[in-house]
């Protein structure tokens, strides 16, 4: 089944840019940001145009931002700061401030980086590292409120109380159109893939929000009339899995090609450039403080050494009861200490629950693409039989 709005949606992504440099010709201002808990609403509600950064899978970047940040730094890092050096990418071109959460500490250097040697004008936000206490979500209330305050000097006016609430519940939204559009991709007679469903919400990183919004609605109505059942793309037997791990960004799809390619199905993932905003932030009023409680969400970036308690644990097993995943494929790319480091206490909790769970450690580079192949096809065999036993 071809699916029009689609193809729409990769339409109006080809023309973005040119909408982005005649906006800014008369006189409007964009913000791009990086990471993960920088909240859009806040930037939207001044009337400013957000953007999310970063692309992946471009070894030549990596190679390019390496000449001016560590190469001990992960591969996205590298190729974020090498999208700065080169110049060339469209968003980073059109955008007048950028956002870096440090949340990560290697975003927040490569920040320092790309301001020192590409003179960026750079806004830092500050996450708490012990985000499980009272002090550190006021910590971060007060950030995002101090947030707040430089973006209004940046925008030239104040921020309305109205204009956040419209903000909020536009974002919220899109939010719900999303975690509905999700629901369509886990079915057994799926007339939509995951690796497309990714797509659609990594085309928000870019598109108007009110555009996108009507989107995501022109796509829903088409999803919920297509032909039951329809064609599935997926083989029989194809296992059902979850994805986790270090940011999947756009441009960077080695692995979901392999896993689809190999016959696998990824049916759900937490990945903070894929599912986990639309699923995980819920604001529950239009004020700063409510929005700052709403991302303050728990990932691997956030250290949290009482696994008991790990409300990021919490969610992943939640994510594989709802969506009947069989197998976890846990994706951490090199020297992301922090999804890395996390791999150990969340292979003993699914392998003692008897969910398989396969960490694939990779970089951008086309070197380990056939050792990744293997140790893929080996895992999806395994799933395979363990789920032909249960039949």
């Amino acid at each position: 089944m071809s699916i029009k709005t689609l193809q729409h949606i990769q339409t109006r992504l080809a023309g973005r840019p040119a909408e982005l440099a005649a906006a800014r010709k008369n006189g409007a201002k964009v913000v791009g940001w990086f990471n993960y808990n920088v909240p859009e609403e806040i930037i939207h509600a001044l009337g400013l145009i957000p953007l999310r950064l970063g692309t992946g899978g471009d070894d030549r970047l990596v190679e390019l931002g390496a000449r001016y940040i560590s190469t001990g730094n992960c591969v996205f890092v590298r190729q974020a700061t090498g999208l700065f050096a080169e110049g060339v990418d469209p968003y980073v071109k059109n955008s007048d401030l950028v956002v870096f959460d440090v949340t990560c500490k290697q975003v927040f250097r490569a920040a320092e980086v790309i301001k020192h040697y590409f003179h960026v004008e750079t806004l830092i936000l500050g996450v708490p590292y012990n985000w499980t206490e009272a002090a550190g979500q006021i910590y971060f209330r007060k950030e995002v409120a101090a947030f707040a305050g430089k973006l209004e000097a940046f925008a030239g006016v104040k921020l309305d109380t109205v204009r956040l609430a419209a903000s909020v519940k536009l974002f919220e939204e899109i939010r719900a159109a999303l975690r509905d559009i999700y629901q369509y991709q886990s079915l057994d007679d799926a007339p939509i893939q995951w690796s497309q469903v990714l797509d659609v919400i990594q085309a928000g990183n870019y598109l108007d929000k009110v555009e996108y919004l009507g989107l995501l609605k022109k796509l829903l109505d088409e999803l919920a009339k297509a032909p039951r059942p329809a064609r599935n793309p997926y083989p029989e037997d194809a296992p059902r899995l979850l994805l986790t791990g270090s940011i999947i960004p756009p441009g960077d799809r080695k692995l979901i090609g392999i896993i689809e390619e190999l016959g696998g199905r990824v049916v759900a993932d937490d990945l903070w450039s894929g599912f986990a905003v639309a699923r995980f932030v819920k604001i529950a009023a239009p004020t700063l403080d409510a929005i700052a409680d709403a991302y303050l969400i728990p990932h691997a970036s956030l250290p949290n050494l009482d696994f008991e308690s790990d409300q990021r644990l919490k969610n992943l097993k939640t994510l594989v009861t709802e969506f009947g995943a069989r197998g976890i494929i846990y994706h951490s790319l090199r020297y992301c200490d922090a999804f890395t480091f996390k791999v150990p206490e969340t292979k003993r909790v699914f392998v003692e629950s008897g969910t398989p769970l396969l960490e694939i450690h990779t970089e951008y580079a086309a070197s380990d693409f056939e050792a990744i192949r293997t140790r893929l096809e080996a895992f999806i065999e395994l799933v395979k039989a363990k789920d032909a036993v249960l039949v």
